[in-house]
């Protein structure tokens, strides 16, 4: 089976490569994303594997029909970027990676919230320079403080059960609560209006659906305890940009971290330290000290890696063989 894999960096050709040593996947790396201008690249291809930024709309897909694809691989948890009704109207299969590794994206949300909440991306820039001042580096104890969890699924329950392991106190929200999770985890469940009311720490761990977009807006963000610490790891566009800088301003918002952006694609992932940002909300996030951002990076562990290329490798493996797939990787 020929496939064509978009938006490669050196990390996912390694461990694509070493997944599953089976001469069947015949991988076409290609360090670009898929569009409507590059889907060419999958001709002769039956099976494409894309990550979050690639681009897979109706007139995308019906490129990928006409040259033959019948089966698009994500190698990530997320599917926003691909039209699942257009795929079944053209019998192009999708399959996903589900869970590989919750860990990783859990410990790095702890690793924002501290960063961000004790200003370490501050103070090591300053020890670099010599300047070995405390002002302006006061933070706060997590312990005691209201953490609220935004969806529990296999992530939004390691990050609570981490968090519990701060002595914090933890909230949920989610629209089908495991309370028996809950009830073993010291967590409570509340609705959604009032963890955003009661949070001093507010952590988002949903999927970004029709219902999730824009979950923390203008309205939602006025609901928020001033000086919230909001951290997302789940989906750029889970938060309105726009509204989130004029909460920052007003100083509504005591920190934000973000390892996702609203309009990350061309940006993240990419070198563009001799360039000009020509993102001006990005360009201006950037500027405030109670910001820390990393570049969609959460999933970058080798563990986290290795799972979701044996996974990918395992779902083209199935379909190829006319085989179940593994459970909960099959959308279409």
């Amino acid at each position: 089976m020929d496939v064509a894999v978009f938006d490669t960096k050196v990390y996912d050709r390694e461990h694509l490569l070493g997944a599953i040593h089976d001469d069947r996947l015949h991988w076409r790396f290609h360090d670009f994303r898929l569009s409507l201008e590059t889907a060419q690249a999958a001709q002769r291809c039956e099976a494409i594997c894309i990550f979050v930024n690639d681009r897979c709309d109706r007139e995308v897909l019906d490129r990928l029909r006409h040259q033959g694809v019948r089966i698009i691989a994500l190698r990530c948890a997320g599917f926003n970027n691909v039209d699942l009704n257009a795929a079944k109207d053209f019998g192009i299969a999708v399959v996903r990676v589900p869970a590989y590794s919750p860990h990783a994206v859990a410990e790095h949300t702890v690793g924002l919230l501290l960063a961000v909440n004790r200003k370490l991306h501050r103070a090591y820039n300053r020890v670099r320079e010599q300047n070995f001042a405390l002002h302006g580096l006061v933070g706060f104890d997590i312990a005691g403080k209201t953490v609220g969890i935004v969806g529990t699924g296999r992530i939004g329950k390691v990050t609570a059960q981490i968090l519990r392991g701060f002595d914090a106190k933890v909230i949920a929200f989610d629209e089908y609560p495991d309370r028996d999770w809950a009830e073993r985890s010291g967590v409570e469940y509340v609705d959604k209006d009032s963890l955003f009311r009661q949070s001093d720490i507010l952590s988002l761990h949903v999927p970004l659906t029709d219902t999730t977009y824009h979950l923390l807006d203008a309205t939602s963000l006025g609901w928020t305890k001033p000086g919230v610490t909001i951290v997302n790891t789940s989906r750029g566009k889970l938060i309105d940009t726009s509204a989130l800088i004029q909460f920052l301003k007003s100083g509504h918002i005591g920190s934000v971290a973000l390892d996702v952006y609203e309009e990350e694609e061309g940006v993240f992932f990419e070198d563009l330290s001799g360039k000009i940002l020509q993102d001006d909300e990005l360009a201006l996030l950037l500027t405030f000290p109670n910001v820390l951002m990393t570049a969609h990076q959460a999933f970058l562990t080798r563990e986290a890696l290795s799972e979701i290329a044996r996974v990918t490798s395992e779902n083209l493996l199935a379909f190829g063989n006319k085989i179940a797939f593994l459970p909960g990787t099959q959308l279409v």
